[in-house]
């Protein structure tokens, strides 16, 4: 490595490589350098902790001088000497002074492949549930007020809300420990050891055969918006926030099939259409006014984002009690009771193959299970036949 006396003169006539680095070492004194880059020029100071060597950034040659750079290095080469790792001293500082705020965004960006709706569920969390530790720092959070929260969330908006703010907590927490040594333990370990997690029952709601008429005929009732976005959930299974985002672009209504390339579980979802829905779609592109959302909206995202009001309002309607998730249950309750194989039905909620062996040698394309679709659409059909004129009236 090159070596000679720093001055500002010689450091600044250091040429910059077009590609990577050059040390370059201070002859006043030892373990004084500076890194030469292609954009920079850094000074350094670099010595031995314990037998191992440790680099220490001093600062940008073009902000600080050659002299105060220099007694900044023997500083920090004093205290290498005498067993101190200054890096490490660093780490702990910045453990030491880090906010759940900051452990939030540092989450969000090491977890940047997160769909949107579970970043939109730890946002949440962040933004309403544990806003008053949004200032506090991580390292003081302990296992009795993560329980008393856990408690306080319970009361104010739920069970399974606050089981689902506890993880969530959990989750930032383990991936902002894994950035530093020492870390305290995660404080969240309180539920399960005390087991006070609250117990949660899956819900099992569904659109019944004998309910499913009234249900239609609410749903007919509908701003043609809400009618079609409902429809679309009962004859896909689809998830809510993959209907409320889809895209024009992600609809090829002469291949009679749809496109999403990033779902929930991070997987692709391609998926044919009922005939029933191609008439939908079409009817529905014909009105879009060049907006590239099926259901746009005014909002900031463009598309429509709340789906409660008029899921209210046809459930008062028809007396049917259900969510959009209820719908994407019916889906593939329907399409169970017509003995539809095992991997289509995973493939039609795209639910991943894991786990089985047999699973990674099959291939499940649109056309294999376009079948199964135009099953699960004629038996919906079949349900509301000679009860309600719909079909007539979104083809009309």
């Amino acid at each position: 490595m090159p070596a000679f006396h720093f001055t500002k003169r010689s450091v600044d006539a250091l040429e910059k490589p077009t590609n990577g680095q050059i040390l370059y070492r201070d002859t006043t004194l030892k373990g004084f350098g500076v890194r030469v880059g292609s954009a920079s020029k850094v000074f350094v100071a670099e010595g031995q902790v314990n037998h191992r060597t440790r680099r220490v950034t001093i600062g940008r040659a073009d902000v600080i001088s050659v002299e105060e750079a220099r007694k900044r290095a023997l500083g920090i080469l004093s205290d290498m000497a005498a067993g101190l790792d200054p890096n490490a001293e660093k780490r702990r500082l910045a453990q030491e002074s880090l906010t759940l705020s900051q452990a939030f965004d540092r989450f969000f960006e090491t977890r940047s492949s997160l769909a949107n709706s579970t970043r939109e569920s730890y946002q949440r969390t962040a933004n309403l549930y544990l806003k008053d530790w949004k200032r506090t720092l991580v390292t003081s959070i302990t296992r009795q007020m993560v329980l008393k929260r856990h408690q306080r969330i319970a009361k104010e908006h739920g069970e399974v809300t606050a089981n689902n703010a506890m993880r969530h907590l959990r989750s930032v927490y383990n991936v902002t420990a894994a950035a530093y040594d020492d870390f305290p333990a995660n404080p969240v370990s309180i539920l399960t050891q005390a087991r006070t997690w609250y117990p949660e029952r899956r819900r099992r709601g569904v659109v019944s055969a004998q309910d499913l008429p009234d249900w239609w005929a609410a749903v007919m009732e509908e701003p043609d918006y809400a009618r079609d976005f409902l429809l679309i959930a009962m004859f896909t299974g689809m998830r809510r926030n993959e209907i409320a985002a889809l895209r024009w672009e992600q609809v090829s209504l002469e291949e009679r099939a749809l496109h999403i390339p990033k779902t929930k579980n991070g997987d692709p979802l391609d998926l044919p259409l009922a005939d029933f829905l191609v008439t939908l779609l079409r009817n529905r592109k014909e009105q879009a006014n060049r907006s590239p959302w099926v259901f746009p909206s005014f909002g900031k995202t463009g598309h429509i984002v709340e789906t409660k009001k008029f899921t209210a309002r046809v459930a008062e309607r028809s007396g049917v009690s259900f969510t959009l998730h209820d719908l994407r249950r019916t889906f593939i309750t329907i399409a169970e009771s017509l003995d539809i194989p095992h991997y289509a039905l995973k493939r039609l909620l795209n639910h991943r193959l894991s786990g089985d062996v047999t699973a990674g040698y099959i291939v499940s394309d649109l056309e294999r299970l376009r079948g199964p679709v135009s099953l699960v659409a004629a038996k919906i059909l079949q349900n509301v036949e000679g009860r309600l004129e719909q079909p007539a009236r979104i083809a009309s």
